[in-house]
């Protein structure tokens, strides 16, 4: 069965990661506050990006990976900024700098 990972922006701009099988009930349940806690405590909420998968498992995997994310990368990837999201994927530990031994 397949299945959806989505993101929320809320009211206050921060964004909810999630995943499900029925992401037209989801996101119904989302906007009337019995979709999670968080969601229901950071009325309204906007859907701004999906990703299909021909499993809900794929979805769920793909929902834990972004989960991870800072808000600047979750926000490349609503945008389509690829270069950008690539750019944030970088290692930014110093071991990994330019001229590290």
């Amino acid at each position: 069965m397949k299945g959806y990972m989505y993101i929320l922006e809320c009211d206050d701009g921060s964004y909810y990661t999630g995943s499900t099988r029925y992401l037209e009930k989801r996101i119904k349940n989302h906007k009337s506050g019995t979709g999670a806690n968080y969601t229901s405590k950071h009325l309204p909420v906007e859907l701004v990006y999906v990703e299909e998968f021909t499993r809900v498992h794929l979805a769920f995997d793909r929902e834990k990976q972004v989960q991870g994310w800072s808000h600047a990368k979750k926000k490349a990837l609503i945008n389509g900024d690829l270069n950008l999201l690539h750019k944030l994927s970088e290692c930014q530990n110093d071991s990994h700098s330019k001229g590290a031994l």
